[in-house]
């Protein structure tokens, strides 16, 4: 028999938690049989006011939310920082405790991926390219787990945040296309005063790090510049690359013009991103910005 759902003995006033699928679906299966409209918001934890402004937005179009922490292994190669990303458990639901989150569920990976596991989702059109280039696992195990997890919570809208604007792109896509009775919406990236777009990883930075960080905002901006005065866009780019070494970064991914929903070419008087990826230190960071 799986545990109950309990609320959690440090914060009293927190949120009812959940780690088993059995205990989510007692709980949401209640909400739903009140009529009562669920909002999701998946997350890996480490949790910034980035997060909490999707959770408020979560709050405003549905009845109840569920919030999930978990840090997915599978949209992780080996030489990336699965064991180091930075878990803060008690601290994330003290924050989801302030903002009244309704449930947070916290699976572990033999919940999400047993051993008999064998199941991927594959995902074209909007995963090519730009971070796929770099990280040809990541999106495969995007879309498995937040396919799980929309299983698992069955909510009838999902709210993500636009600083991943690829994986925003790509879970519309598989949602549409796996005909999911979700709304998969998304909300602007929040950010830091200077510009500094909000990220876990942001704890990553040392301190003199921190001060360079904004210059990939700047070379977003630098980049929009040229697309909406006309100007020669790949010596933008070419300049804004220049532009992020002069400040530090010891590594530019990409900096790229793409159509804003298909993420394909751009195409003439419709909407664009600018989309970028940049190694500052061993931190990397992305970001983008609309036209």
């Amino acid at each position: 028999m799986s545990a109950p759902v309990v609320q959690d003995p440090v914060f009293p006033q927190n949120p009812k938690t959940a780690r088993t699928i059995a205990d989510l679906r007692t709980v949401v299966t209640t909400w739903k049989r009140d009529g009562l409209r669920v909002g999701f918001v998946p997350t890996m934890g480490a949790l910034h006011d980035g997060h909490l402004a999707l959770v408020r937005h979560a709050q405003s179009v549905s009845d109840k939310v569920v919030v999930s922490i978990f840090v997915n292994p599978m949209q992780f190669a080996p030489t990336e920082d699965l064991e180091r990303y930075p878990r803060r458990e008690v601290e994330d639901i003290a924050k989801l405790a302030e903002v009244g989150c309704d449930l947070v569920y916290l699976p572990t990976p033999e919940i999400m991926y047993p051993a008999d596991f064998v199941t991927r989702v594959h995902v074209d059109g909007p995963a090519q390219g730009l971070e796929t280039d770099f990280r040809p696992q990541f999106f495969d195990g995007v879309a498995t787990v937040v396919c799980k997890l929309f299983n698992q919570v069955m909510p009838d809208v999902a709210v993500f945040g636009e600083k991943d604007y690829q994986q925003l792109k790509v879970v519309q896509a598989f949602a549409r296309d796996l005909d999911m009775p979700v709304e998969v919406v998304g909300l602007p990236t929040v950010r830091e005063m200077d510009g500094l777009a909000l990220s876990s990883r942001n704890a990553y930075l040392k301190p003199e790090d921190r001060a360079q960080a904004i210059a990939l905002y700047n070379a977003l901006r630098h980049v929009r510049a040229a697309v909406v005065d006309g100007l020669d866009v790949e010596a933008a780019i070419t300049e804004a690359t220049g532009n992020l070494t002069a400040a530090g970064f010891a590594k530019v991914d990409y900096i790229a013009v793409r159509h804003a929903e298909t993420l394909g070419d751009p195409v003439d008087g419709e909407p664009q991103r600018i989309l970028a990826a940049a190694w500052l230190g061993t931190t990397r960071l992305i970001d983008n910005i609309g036209v």
